[in-house]
């Protein structure tokens, strides 16, 4: 999905914010219109609902149930429509990059409980909440108007419907462009809308930097190898970690393995020597470094391990969509700047 398409739901509070801003500008009534369901720019109101309905099934925004902040709004989420009644105050995250993503957009006062992997940004409440096996009754014991989530482990969602609790399913974007959509429904469901625009459009304006600073490849091959464990996972081009390198020119040697599009298959060690991958990328919370990916039987000849270019990247940045992606594409761009483009495999 392109986002950059005015039909998008991220479009759409992007274009909210943009009207909200002309209001401002005009004079005080047009200001009014703005935020008042019952009067206000006619031409406007039509046009940004239209939009919204088309792009992700939400309540309207441009009748202004949500695009101002007001309450009810209806969410189109992974598993389906969800309609918040009133302004969450009581909001449970058990997904580290729907916390990240929630204190970014001003949401954070309104979050009392977060996962044990919600440590990011510093003073988040973390507890000892899993969303890998979430327990309904620990859950429901923090009293939440609203909770998200990554997937729907243990069937949460239906458990917490069934006492009329919204869920929002929050699955971990396939590219960079998915991303953006999953962050305005969180700000369309927390009642932060113009927050949440003017969040997307400035990281966008960061990464979007930071893709232009990588090398042009010209054509040429760059290998990648992004390691996930010792075992030999990796991140294909159908994940948001692949994405970043598809974006960038690069060959990601895990695409031949991901013949589900699991977005992060198994390689063999045979396999990866044989790909000579020109980058390998670990993250810091292996029990291994650099040097040790070095030394491994038979990976001395590989492009990487030859001409130093393992690098190693923070897990949770690495792993999690949202706030600081930016700081991830840099990474990466300033890594294959180091990498000799057109080297053939197993040179």
């Amino acid at each position: 999905m392109n986002v950059r398409t005015p039909l998008t739901l991220a479009g759409v509070l992007t274009l909210a914010l943009g009207l909200a801003a002309c209001g401002d500008d005009a004079d005080e009534s047009a200001d009014n219109g703005a935020t008042d369901s019952s009067s206000g720019s006619e031409p406007d109101t039509e046009d940004t609902t239209g939009a919204t309905d088309d792009a992700a099934g939400t309540s309207a925004p441009g009748d202004d149930a949500g695009a101002d902040g007001t309450f009810p709004v209806t969410v189109d989420t992974a598993s389906g429509e969800v309609t918040v009644e009133e302004q969450p105050q009581r909001i449970v995250s058990l997904s580290p990059s729907a916390t990240e993503i929630l204190f970014e957009i001003g949401a954070g006062d309104q979050v009392v409980a977060v996962d044990s992997f919600s440590t990011y940004p510093e003073g988040v409440p973390t507890t000892d909440l899993s969303g890998f096996e979430p327990n309904v009754e620990a859950v429901v014991g923090y009293e939440p108007d609203l909770v998200v989530v990554s997937n729907d482990a243990n069937d949460l969602v239906a458990s917490l419907e069934a006492i009329d609790v919204p869920v929002i399913v929050s699955p971990a974007p396939t590219t960079v462009e998915d991303g953006w959509d999953g962050m305005a429904a969180l700000g369309l469901a927390t009642g932060h809308v113009d927050e949440t625009a003017a969040t997307i459009a400035d990281l966008r304006e960061q990464v979007d930097q930071a893709f232009a600073s990588a090398p042009e490849t010209d054509g040429e091959e760059l290998r990648v190898y992004h390691e996930l464990d010792d075992s030999y996972y990796s991140a294909s081009s159908t994940s948001f970690i692949g994405d970043v390198y598809a974006q960038m020119g690069a060959v990601n040697i895990a695409d031949e393995a991901d013949t589900d599009g699991t977005g992060f298959p198994q390689l063999t060690e045979e396999s990866i020597i044989e790909a000579d991958p020109q980058l390998i990328v670990i993250t810091d919370q292996v029990s291994y470094t650099a040097e040790d990916v070095a030394n491994r039987p038979g990976w001395s000849e590989i492009d990487a391990v030859r001409n130093d270019n393992i690098v190693v990247v923070d897990a949770d940045i690495a792993s999690r969509w949202g706030p600081r992606l930016p700081q991830l594409v840099s990474t990466v761009a300033d890594a294959l700047t180091e990498v000799e483009v057109g080297a053939p495999a197993g040179r």
